[in-house]
């Protein structure tokens, strides 16, 4: 017990601090008290009021207005950014530049030039960067890759599938990312598209080659209320003022595309979709067997077999193979969830940070980067209704 008690003395914990205090701040320091060896020391807000709340729920000792006051303490380690999306690009940028490891939701910008800024950055600097594509860390999507990897799939042939919600179904709802000024010039396929994509070349191991998108604004106009509205608490009912305000983010978006060299795939996203909480589903037909996830029952995934009957087996660890059964922490009927996966993904950025000479796990910049050439192909085409090549 002695010779423990020393070996929990020399693991430095690290200092860390938490920027924003919506939806998104919450959860990051919600999963943050579940990581080994890491201190929340400070919360930052735009306002003080909002922020000395969030930590003294959460027992943080410090709160800031301002970030680039925080990035003054010697002490600090990593910053976790999870304000709205026009802010991420100038917070990574002056933390990077100050030497801190850095985790930002995604996207980690709101145009390609940025995001390859913010890549060649990273590099320079050598801080560790995670961009929060955190969907990819539940245990059966990890199934999924690592069954594709054995060659239990075969050759890829065809990716489909949906990311649909209903927070943003009447004009009445509001959020932030409605406003392109904050959002940038994508809500739907920014906010929800991109984790799909992400999911689906980790998964598969191709890149999208090219693709024709089509995007559409069901409300033109919406109302904002005179205050404001943390993400998915918009559907509330509420009587206060509300201005009527002209929309451009989309509302709805169906890509298809080719995959790699022959493979081909469609998928859409929407906020419009009434009774859809957040409905990812992923399917992917290989010429062996095929693979289902949806993420509203994320315990279970479907398999497909053309001679022999279909499965459907449930997430336990002793049953998975060995690279997905390192993301369930819990035993066979023991759910986990969305919140498990901020954990997973914390986990390793912060295990990577303690030892230099540990594998990266998680995505980074680049992978932000990827995602954004994404979009701004996915804009570009519903722009010229045309297909659009990647580089």
């Amino acid at each position: 017990m002695v010779g423990l008690r020393e070996e929990e003395r020399r693991v430095r914990r690290l200092k860390i601090a938490v920027i924003g205090t919506g939806f998104m701040g919450r959860v990051h320091l919600e999963a943050l008290r579940r990581v080994e060896n890491v201190d929340v020391i400070a919360v930052v807000g735009r306002q003080l009021e909002p922020a000395k709340k969030l930590a003294e729920a959460y027992g943080v000792p410090s709160v800031f207005d301002d970030y680039r006051e925080l990035l003054k303490s010697q002490e600090l380690d990593a910053v976790h950014i999870c304000t709205p999306n026009a802010s991420h690009y100038p917070i990574a940028k002056a933390a990077m530049q100050a030497g801190k490891n850095v985790l930002c939701e995604k996207p980690v910008a709101v145009s390609v030039e940025e995001a390859e800024e913010l890549t060649a950055l990273a590099a320079e600097t050598g801080v560790r960067n995670c961009v929060c594509h955190n969907l990819r860390s539940y245990p059966m999507v990890q199934q999924m890759r690592s069954m594709r990897e054995a060659g239990e799939l075969g050759e890829i042939l065809v990716t489909q599938g949906t990311y649909s919600q209903d927070w943003m179904l009447y004009d009445t709802d509001w959020n932030w990312r409605v406003d392109d000024k904050t959002s940038g010039p994508s809500r739907v396929m920014a906010d929800i598209g991109s984790h799909w994509f992400d999911m689906i070349e980790y998964i598969t191991g191709l890149r999208v080659a090219s693709l024709c998108a089509d995007l559409q604004t069901f409300h033109p106009t919406r109302k904002r209320p005179n205050h404001s509205v943390e993400s998915f608490t918009g559907k509330l009912p509420s009587a206060e003022d509300v201005e009527e305000v002209k929309v451009t983010t989309e509302d709805f978006g169906a890509v298809v595309f080719r995959l790699g060299e022959s493979a081909r795939g469609a998928m859409t996203a929407s906020q419009v979709s009434a009774g859809r909480k957040n409905g990812l589903c992923v399917e992917i037909y290989g010429t062996k067997a095929s693979v289902i996830w949806n993420q509203e029952r994320p315990d279970e995934l479907w398999i497909g077999n053309r001679n022999t009957p279909n499965q459907i087996i449930i997430k336990d660890p002793s049953l998975l193979l060995p690279a997905a059964a390192k993301y369930a922490d819990l035993p066979g009927g023991h759910s986990e969830g969305y919140d498990d996966t901020f954990k997973q993904v914390f986990r390793r950025f912060y295990a990577s940070i303690g030892d230099p000479s540990a594998s990266i796990e998680y995505p980074q910049m680049a992978d932000g980067l990827r995602q954004m050439r994404i979009l701004d192909a996915e804009l570009a085409s519903a722009k010229k209704r045309a297909w659009i090549d990647l580089d």
